[in-house]
């Protein structure tokens, strides 16, 4: 409970406030009423304060420096200005009792003014204190509310500023109740150019937690060089607190943003199976996460300890998910909780984790869900969670929730068996970035032969050559029609240990599609790798279609162990570790290195939303060691180090741009004259058609707000706080990287925009395209196995035989066990959703009208705006052409991963600002 007497703050003497050299921070002995009633001060001084806010304007001061109102002013003047600043803070919506009693509390001491202070900085210099000009007050009272919003409230205070204040630039905030709040914005009224407003949106710490108050700037843009000379000190302040010293356990107030290596995935102090390498090493390359500064494991002092669910992971306080976030994301846990009771109950029924015996076992998961009597649960689940769960549950129906029917069977149930969807998901589908330009034969590993045997692929120009039934190969080469999918290297140095692992069975695979004259797709040959053997140093398999039964079904395997494989790559590459991970980084140098009243802080502000929150709680449960990634997906307990070799082998800034990346994959040639400067070798490849048309949209706007903002020679290379975030983000953030000689330089409005297009880019259309499509490509396993617990049988294998009489049970009991496949499934439908909260693309302006107050800059985001508006009918129009066979046809559905709008859900469409889940 907050005390019923809070210590109010900084009521100094005027001649203490002229006499300091720097801005009176609201912080320890010298923000109490300690000392204060000492001999010659007067009862008057204490009434002044109490009754700041009033509205009756005052006609004398109780004290020299004291208003009649009670606002504190750094200097006196004749006369004076009187203005009010109103602050808005939000509520929480659902409270408990205990909560609903502190919030009248801190209502009526917010009222009688003993809650918040706030103080006034001018932008000018106070030529006593060589700092800005300021005056304080408490806040006090109760305002009409603005909306009809019942989480927000509003408070007043009323200051009486000097003639020759100036402009006011920055508020301190004091605290002075025993929990934190949410500030909205202030807005001060009362100057002749008009009200001033501090857009906030950020938790204000309790005093009890922190001693120092926060400073919020008004929303103006300054770059370093140009910063008011009253608040030149505070932007460097304001800084400094976000960086921490490496020291102490980071504390959940707290808005401190550090670095540190990915060492808490393992838990080797639970158990010796749990433990897992440290991964952002020289062995292990990777980015750098954010640092939360918990002690090192008992039995590995390289290894943080963990915190494990519900107990939420450190993340400075403003990256946290807001209350509807939260409950979005909780009801979500809960539905995954509900969807993996089906296979937990009965694994615990029949002691054995149940496979897919027949296609109408997968069926049931949507068409008739599952329906248990009361006394299975009972016998069945002794965890009292889960119990509760399903008492929950049994009063709303006696029924389990059902999933919906992904989006690649409500069309066409039997298009994922066909060979041009297998193939047209290499362009269309949830995974549509790893497809290349064949270029050259005979396809090279660059593995080591004496360790990975011959480095020349068995697909040879014969075999390639016999499946283009008389099509010169080197022709279709030269024409570019030739693709391939390739997960060689990547994979082979792991598949023996992934092998050793109970119930996995993987290969590492290559898959050549050839483009036909008709604009579609098909693949033509597939080699599944396994590492060579003393007996055997060449072991690669070669399946293509075939005519006959046995063939069609060893090729349908073969089709699922490359999906298998590409839905590894990409959970644990393309969106992991390129979006997710390599993110954070630039996240955490920004908060470091750029003041909040940056136009590139501003600029990338709404594309940092919850990417830390979200972030932390995959490293919790989805990455960790035994999270749901090791126990669904084929590299298990490797996928980390599956996920460094990656970096350490592919990752690049400059080729993270798309049009860089079409580019290097050979999927695109430079076009000056068309959007994105590239044109598509395949034009019917709806990712990079409609991609490109929003990186365009996005680099425009980038450039245009970059020149607006670095417009005079030299403004770039002098911008120490920009120069700073870029060498840490190389040297810090992306550590194990920062010797590469591929990193762009940062001295033109070219080399600024790139980079910022780039990371919006990624945070934005990148996502979008990688993560919403999981629930609707992967919620069906026969089309997206995550993983496959059998090797294809061969000829003389025990399991021959038994394949020949029921090819159907291989082929499903090979998928992903009922628990595997449900788990896995839940995820992704938790991960596909948008919450009601979202903040997308085309919204950019309505944002950014809360932080800005150029109206050149607002133009700019609204002919943005428009610009995806167009997009969005152009993507729509392309959705309907029937020349467009990835896009449209029977049963095809439609590309809108790109499309920038979306309602909350799962949508499959939508661009959030930001990697929000």
């Amino acid at each position: 409970m907050l005390t019923a007497q809070p210590k109010p703050t900084s009521l100094r003497r005027p001649e203490a406030i002229s006499g300091a050299g720097k801005h009176q921070r609201l912080t320890g002995k010298a923000a109490s009423f300690s000392g204060f009633r000492r001999p010659g001060r007067r009862a008057a001084v204490i009434r002044a304060v109490i009754s700041s806010g009033d509205s009756k304007a005052g006609v004398g001061t109780a004290e020299k420096g004291v208003e009649s109102n009670g606002s504190l002013v750094s200097s006196s003047g004749s006369g004076g200005i009187r203005v009010r600043a109103v602050m808005t803070i939000r509520k929480k919506m659902k409270e408990r009792l205990s909560e609903k009693i502190e919030d009248q509390w801190e209502s009526f001491i917010n009222g009688i003014g003993r809650g918040i202070l706030i103080q006034l900085i001018s932008e000018d210099i106070d030529p006593v204190t060589k700092s800005g000009k300021s005056v304080e007050s408490f806040v006090r009272g109760w305002l009409s509310k603005l909306s009809n919003n019942p989480h927000v409230v509003e408070y007043g205070a009323d200051l009486t500023v000097p003639q020759d204040f100036g402009q006011p630039g920055a508020i301190l905030v004091t605290n002075f109740h025993d929990k934190e709040f949410f500030l909205m914005e202030v807005v001060v009224h009362g100057f002749s150019q008009g009200p001033v407003f501090f857009w906030a949106d950020t938790w204000i710490h309790s005093r009890k937690d922190n001693p120092e108050s926060r400073i919020i700037f008004k929303n103006q843009a300054y770059l370093p060089s140009q910063t008011p000379p009253g608040i030149k000190d505070l932007r460097r302040e304001d800084l400094l607190s976000l960086r921490g010293n490496r020291k102490e356990e980071r504390k959940l107030h707290e808005r401190v943003y550090d670095y540190d290596v990915y060492n808490d995935l393992g838990n080797p102090d639970k158990s010796e199976e749990l433990a897992r390498p440290v991964v952002g090493t020289d062995e292990r390359p990777y980015p750098r996460r954010c640092r939360t500064g918990r002690p090192p494991t008992l039995t590995d002092p390289y290894s943080e300890t963990r915190i494990e669910k519900p107990h939420p992971v450190y993340v400075p306080r403003d990256e946290t998910f807001e209350e509807i976030k939260q409950n979005t994301f909780s009801a979500g846990r809960l539905k995954a909780l509900l969807h993996n009771l089906i296979p937990l109950i009965v694994t615990t029924l029949s002691s054995s984790d149940m496979p897919f015996t027949n296609f109408s076992d997968i069926d049931k998961l949507y068409n008739d869900g599952v329906l248990l009597k009361e006394e299975e649960p009972k016998e069945a689940i002794k965890n009292k969670i889960l119990a509760t769960v399903m008492n929950q549950m049994f009063t709303v129906g006696d029924k389990l929730l059902k999933y919906d029917l992904p989006a690649i069977i409500k069309r066409d149930r039997f298009a994922w068996l066909r060979d041009n969807e297998f193939a047209r998901q290499t362009l269309a589908g949830v995974n549509p970035v790893n497809i290349e330009l064949l270029k050259e034969l005979p396809i090279v590993s660059k593995l080591d032969p004496e360790v990975y045997g011959p480095p020349e692929s068995a697909i040879t120009r014969e075999i390639i050559a016999r499946e283009l039934q008389g099509i010169n190969v080197e022709e279709a080469i030269k024409e570019k029609k030739l693709f391939i999918l390739d997960y060689h290297d990547l994979l082979l140095p792991f598949i023996e240990k992934m092998n050793a692992l109970p119930d996995r069975k993987a290969y590492a695979s290559r898959t050549v599609f050839y483009y036909s004259e008709a604009g579609v797709l098909r693949p033509i040959v597939i080699e599944l790798s396994l590492p060579p053997t003393s007996s055997s140093p060449r072991k690669k398999y070669i399946y293509t279609h075939g005519h006959d039964a046995t063939t069609n079904w060893i090729w349908k395997l073969a089709k699922a162990h490359v999906c298998s494989n590409d839905a590894g790559v990409h959970q644990l590459v393309n969106h992991w570790l390129d979006t997710h991970a390599c993110m954070e980084p630039y996240i955490i140098a920004t908060h470091r290195q750029l003041s909040s009243m940056h136009p590139i802080y501003k600029l990338l502000h709404p594309h940092m939303r919850y990417t830390m929150e979200i972030n932390a709680l995959a490293r919790q449960s989805l990455i960790n060691g035994g999270g749901i990634i090791e126990a669904c997906f084929s590299p298990g307990k490797y996928a980390m180090e599956i996920s460094s070799a990656a970096y350490k082998s592919l990752w690049r800034f400059d080729k993270e741009a798309l049009p860089a990346d079409l580019l290097q994959r050979g999927m695109a040639v430079e076009d000056p004259t068309v959007p994105g400067g590239v044109k598509l070798v395949i034009e019917d490849y709806p990712y990079a058609a409609d991609g490109l048309l929003i990186w365009a949209a996005i680099k425009e706007l980038v450039e245009s707000y970059v020149e607006h903002y670095y417009s005079e020679p030299n403004s770039i290379s002098s911008d120490v706080e920009l120069q700073a975030w870029w060498d840490e983000i190389k040297n810090k953030g992306h550590h194990d990287k920062r010797k590469e000689p591929w990193w762009p330089n940062l001295s033109t409005q070219d080399d600024l925009s790139g980079i910022l297009t780039t990371m919006i880019w990624i945070a934005s259309g990148q996502h979008a395209a990688i993560n919403f499509g999981q629930y609707p490509f992967g919620g069906y396993p026969p089309n997206r196995p995550t993983l496959m617990r059998k090797l294809i049988p061969r000829e003389g294998d025990a399991d021959y035989e038994k394949f020949l009489h029921n090819p159907e049970y291989t082929f499903l009991t090979s998928l992903p066990t009922q628990l595997q496949a449900t788990k896995v499934m839940a995820v992704q439908d938790t991960l596909s959703t948008h919450s009601p909260d979202e903040e997308y693309l085309n919204q950019l302006h309505h944002i950014h009208r809360l932080s800005f107050n150029d109206p050149e800059v607002q133009k700019l985001f609204e002919r943005f705006s428009v610009k995806l508006e167009e997009i969005e009918r152009i993507i729509n129009q392309r959705n309907k052409n029937i020349q467009l066979k990835n896009r449209n046809g029977a049963g095809v559905p439609p590309y809108e991963l790109l499309l920038p709008s979306s309602s909350h859900g799962v949508t499959g469409r939508g661009i959030p600002n930001s990697i929000s889940i």
